[in-house]
């Protein structure tokens, strides 16, 4: 197996470094299409998710993930309490929250 290895380790005759160099601009090409395509807008969607979360108030509508609509009347550290009816009060995790509707704008 070790054999195997050093064989494909030796110097190919001809041009043999035009191989490697085309190889590495290859993966860092790859590299590059995944970083600004993929990586970059995740992180951008992230910050501005957190950025969301942690302006949150009281009298805020908002929308969890399982679709309950409410409004935040309390907001502790990692939780908010929401108020889904007359008297029904729910506490959600910040996280849960996927959208925030401020009480002066209207809902999409």
């Amino acid at each position: 197996m070790i054999d195997f290895f050093v064989f494909l380790m030796q110097p190919q005759q001809g041009d043999s470094g035009s191989g490697i160099t085309s190889t590495l601009v290859m993966f860092a090409l790859i590299f590059l299409i995944f970083y600004f395509m993929i990586i970059r807008p995740q992180q951008k969607r992230q910050k501005e998710r957190q950025k969301m979360l942690d302006a949150v108030k009281k009298g805020d509508k908002i929308i969890t993930g399982g679709g309950v609509h409410g409004t935040i009347v309390g907001i502790e550290e990692k939780t908010v309490l929401v108020q889904i009816a007359d008297n029904v009060k729910v506490k959600v995790e910040r996280s849960s929250i996927t959208a925030v509707t401020r009480e002066g704008e209207q809902q999409k």
